[in-house]
């Protein structure tokens, strides 16, 4: 392994046997969420750089995220579980979603939590030109109130291929997978699809589509808005945005803050 790699997964080790623990979060009304692929850590530069995908995130000062793009024990970002990482680092929860085996590791997807995970279950979809997953998580969110909400937290990266078969079918799959939740439910990710395309007005039925489009991708300069938080079950009256982060991945991260007070 090249000394730059070695490197990097000692330090990876240090970070997650020193970080401190989450801690427990604070009641809140409002879920500040962020959708981030981070390819790896690789920025627009081509350095891996945990530490500014971790800058990254922190500077959006979330309660749930879902990353794409991430890697476990993976030679090409130093043999290191990049979701352990960024969770010791930022004091939050983490999992970790397979899509397959790659470069002696696992790739996939992940979420980070300032909430404790009550359960977590990773639903197979339909393949596509690589094995793909949906991540859920479900949540207790404590209240201003002195209650507790629970939601599923979803995180999806859609397969990216032309024609569409595949993503609509991973789509729709999903949509049957969780159509039995009773309780509110958030979708994020790298749909790899756009607003009137098949795949999103599958969706916008029971998750609406948020107005005012924004370019996600690629980061410099997006020209394409395929990055989504989609819910139900809450308040469609949220803020959401696009961060102009530049370097740090090849897409923008997307912010929603979502009204959750009962």
């Amino acid at each position: 392994m090249p000394f730059k790699l070695v490197s990097l997964a000692i330090l990876a080790q240090f970070i997650t046997a020193t970080a401190p623990a989450a801690e427990d979060p604070v009641p809140t009304d409002t879920l500040r969420i962020l959708s981030y692929n981070i390819r790896h850590g690789r920025g627009m530069d081509g350095k891996i750089d945990l530490d500014r995908s971790a800058r990254v995130i922190a500077d959006a000062k979330p309660h749930l995220v879902a990353l794409q793009e991430v890697d476990k024990g993976v030679a090409r970002s130093g043999n290191i579980d990049i979701a352990e990482v960024l969770g010791g680092k930022l004091g939050l929860h983490h999992e970790f979603g397979r899509f397959m085996p790659h470069q002696g590791g696992e790739y996939g997807l992940a979420v980070l939590s300032a909430f404790p995970i009550v359960e977590s279950r990773i639903h197979r979809l339909p393949d596509g030109a690589e094995p793909r997953v949906a991540l859920e998580v479900k949540v207790d969110i404590p209240l201003a109130s002195g209650a507790k909400k629970r939601i599923s937290f979803v995180c999806v990266h859609f397969d990216w291929t032309k024609p569409d078969d595949f993503r609509f079918a991973q789509a729709t799959k999903l949509l049957q997978i969780l159509r039995p939740r009773k309780h509110p439910v958030i979708i994020a990710g790298d749909y790899n699809d756009v607003r009137g395309s098949r795949t999103l007005d599958a969706f916008a039925e029971e998750f609406p589509i948020p107005a005012g489009a924004a370019p996600t991708f690629p980061a410099d300069p997006p020209d394409s808005e395929i990055d989504f938080i989609l819910w139900r079950g809450l308040s469609q009256k949220a803020e959401r945005k696009v961060i102009e982060e530049k370097m740090a991945s090849d897409h923008r991260p997307v912010l929603a803050l979502i009204s959750i007070a009962e």
